[in-house]
């Protein structure tokens, strides 16, 4: 048993196996969150050239409406007669929270008037609509 003392030196070469293997970890972690990171029912929006952001604090309370008309708040699905209900529990465990209406943009405007006279009904602050953006053509 010979053992080389000195020899070469130091090793000076770079070892980029745990970096890769630590971003690619990361790469599945986001794979797996991000789409459980949208709120209430996943529905196509419309678009609008102006849009503004919500004013009031807190997380909003999501109230979806699908293109067949089903009203959701946030992935519970509910009857037009019960939604008034269900947004005071909601504002009950999460005070000061504003309501953001996303409507599909094939549902028909009639339903979402509704649905916002439904929610009128518990005399809650701040509802608001949802819509996406139109990017700019350049």
């Amino acid at each position: 048993m010979s053992m080389e003392v000195g020899g070469k030196g130091v090793k000076s070469d770079i070892n980029v196996t745990p970096l890769v293997d630590v971003v690619l970890v990361l790469l599945i972690i986001f794979m797996v969150i991000t789409p459980l990171l949208q709120r209430g029912k996943p529905v196509v929006l419309p678009e609008a050239k102006e849009l503004s952001a919500l004013k009031s604090g807190g997380d909003p309370i999501m109230v979806s409406v699908t293109k067949d008309g089903r009203i959701w708040v946030d992935k519970v699905e509910y009857e037009r007669d019960a939604l008034a209900q269900a947004l005071i529990e909601q504002m009950q465990s999460h005070p000061g929270s504003p309501v953001l209406v996303k409507g599909d943009k094939e549902t028909p405007y009639k339903a979402i008037r509704e649905l916002i006279f439904e929610v009128s009904k518990t005399h809650l602050m701040g509802v608001s609509l949802a819509g996406t953006k139109i990017k700019d053509k350049e």
